[in-house]
């Protein structure tokens, strides 16, 4: 009894790390989130760097402006050449006015920060951060005024379209990176 209670121990002891052994081979060839755990507990950078947007709403918004230059020569889109120039105006006023807000938004939020960690008392930091939210919201109200500008100059077809094409873009990216995810066991 004690004989087969052993090996039918060792027998399932042994699946077991047969198993672990494979999965952990699935990981090391980057194939399951494993492997991203284990990357991130040896210090690797996992993607690209977040980037650091000066806006209020970061989320749900079009960027218009990128869209267009995407497909700015699109026959389907169909730009005239006097819509062409009315869009390249919004958009160098609106990348100028974000150029110029987004390294002051950087700079204080990384001075807040610092200065948090460093064990500055909230009502010392109010004033900046009053200041921060007055340049996000500054930069939030040039983007929406490029979205209405933009808006403004394209015909409806010509918006429909571009919205369109903007989400099946989302789509495949989003299905790219969750593709990238699933385990090779889970296929």
């Amino acid at each position: 009894m004690i004989k087969k209670l052993t090996i039918t121990s060792l027998t399932a002891l042994s699946l077991l790390l047969v198993t672990a052994q494979a999965e952990g081979m699935k990981c090391q060839a980057g194939k399951c989130g494993a492997a991203m755990m284990k990357q991130a507990k040896q210090g690797k950078k996992m993607g690209k760097k977040r980037k650091h947007s000066p806006f209020l709403i970061n989320h749900g918004l079009p960027h218009m402006t990128k869209m267009l230059v995407k497909n700015w020569d699109d026959p389907k889109l169909a730009l005239t050449p006097e819509q062409k120039e009315k869009l390249m105006v919004v958009r160098k006023e609106t990348l100028g006015s974000v150029k110029t807000l987004k390294p002051e938004v950087m700079a204080l939020t990384k001075e807040i920060v610092q200065a948090s960690r460093a064990g500055t008392k909230a009502a010392e930091l109010k004033a900046k951060v009053e200041k921060l939210a007055s340049l996000e919201a500054e930069a939030t109200m040039t983007h929406l005024k490029c979205i209405e500008n933009t808006k403004a100059v394209l015909k409806p077809e010509q918006l429909n379209y571009l919205m369109q094409k903007a989400k099946e873009q989302h789509a495949m990216k989003k299905a790219g990176k969750m593709q990238g995810m699933k385990c090779a066991g889970n296929k």
